[in-house]
């Protein structure tokens, strides 16, 4: 990939450590965590220790320091691993925890985020409900105040790192209807009342996803996040960089379908040539690179726009949509290619082929996108 002049050495550096570290600690593990359903916890401080988990957070908390175009390249450098539940679960926390660094009192936030950027405890965003997922100014899990505590009742579901998570950022009904009735609190630990239920899914099978259930859970008052009814506006203040990221890991993984059915088209013999000579393989490769070329251009032009000050977020809405649509072409382009042998377990493009449909949903569905998109071009 031909490096765009938005990136400065420090980039190259950085993607070229990050590089390493997913060849070695990732990549030759990935299928075998897919098959067993999760991956090793040590693998966060791992991550830590790279520079991987603090990315984008204050040092004073243990981050590391850098800007939009730092944290596309962590997440495009990890989907070259070819499994995107690592992904998934190994940054969790950059949805988890921007609302504590945003909206937390200063106690909470040197208390927590030190343990979570150093890859000794998990954190968790857990927003979506059984009831509905895109409809958070409607959720239903509810946090009455009694005394010095909230009491907790309802349930949450899709959460990412769910199961282990040490930390969860719960989105609750402190008020009325509406958004201005949503909080955020945080949930320390296993509290009494508290369960959770691991879910089986298409793909993202080493990342642990979880229902959660809250029957009379109680935690301080002092496990608000930021005041009352200004939760949603601190979750939809995360959205532009949950989508950006996930757009970054989308195009990603559609070049890992483009190398991989590259490389398997040069050592694939049929009718006495490799598959590549023929000219309907060149043109599904170039169809891929193609769209994967023009993902990658608004991808980045966004982040710099971002980094500007900018809040392009009809853009940014399509460029989701543009990852995630290259993103189920080239999957599914890369396992035609590859015939029978893109159909069997333990290939990269097998694997990314049953990851199309969670990106296409999660973060906001491609239909919400082109609704939210349009709405911000006033039509």
């Amino acid at each position: 990939m031909t490096l765009s002049p938005f990136y400065k050495p420090e980039h190259d550096a950085f993607r070229d450590s990050l590089r390493k570290f997913v060849r070695r600690e990732i990549e030759p593990y990935a299928n075998q965590w897919d098959e067993a359903g999760e991956f090793p916890r040590e693998l966060y401080t791992k991550a830590a220790a790279v520079g991987y988990m603090g990315l984008g957070f204050p040092e004073q908390y243990g981050g590391t320091e850098g800007d939009r175009f730092m944290r596309v390249i962590a997440m495009q450098e990890i989907a070259r691993a070819g499994c995107g539940g690592v992904g998934a679960g190994l940054f969790s926390h950059t949805i988890g925890a921007p609302p504590i660094l945003h909206r937390g009192s200063e106690a909470m936030k040197a208390r927590v985020l030190p343990q979570i950027l150093s890859g000794e405890k998990i954190s968790a965003l857990a927003i979506t409900e059984p009831s509905g997922g895109s409809d958070v100014a409607n959720l239903r899990t509810t946090a009455r105040r009694e005394g010095d505590h909230f009491v907790i009742n309802g349930s949450k579901t899709f959460i990412t790192s769910g199961m282990r998570a040490d930390f969860i950022t719960l989105a609750v009904r402190t008020g009325g209807p509406g958004a201005s009735g949503v909080s955020l609190v945080l949930i320390e630990g296993q509290p009494e009342g508290m369960q959770r239920t691991s879910l089986k899914k298409m793909g993202w099978w080493c990342s642990d996803t979880a229902t959660l259930y809250f029957e009379n859970v109680r935690v301080p008052v002092e496990s608000l996040i930021g005041k009352e009814g200004e939760g949603f506006r601190a979750i939809m203040l995360n959205f532009n960089d949950e989508r950006l990221h996930g757009a970054a890991g989308a195009i990603s993984a559609a070049r890992v379908c483009l190398e991989e059915a590259i490389a398997y088209a040069k050592g694939r013999v049929t009718f006495g040539k490799p598959i590549v000579q023929h000219q309907v393989i060149r043109h599904k490769l170039v169809d891929m690179a193609q769209r994967i070329e023009a993902s990658q251009a608004m991808l980045e032009l966004l982040t710099w726009r971002l980094e500007q000050g900018e809040n392009p977020v009809a853009e940014i809405c399509m460029l989701k949509n543009q990852a995630t649509t290259t993103m189920a072409y080239c999957a599914s382009e890369g396992v035609q290619i590859f015939g029978g042998a893109g159909f069997l377990r333990g290939v990269k493009v097998e694997r990314i082929y049953r990851e199309v449909k969670v990106n296409a949903i999660g973060a906001g569905t491609e239909e919400i996108m082109k609704d939210l998109a349009s709405r911000q071009m006033g039509l």
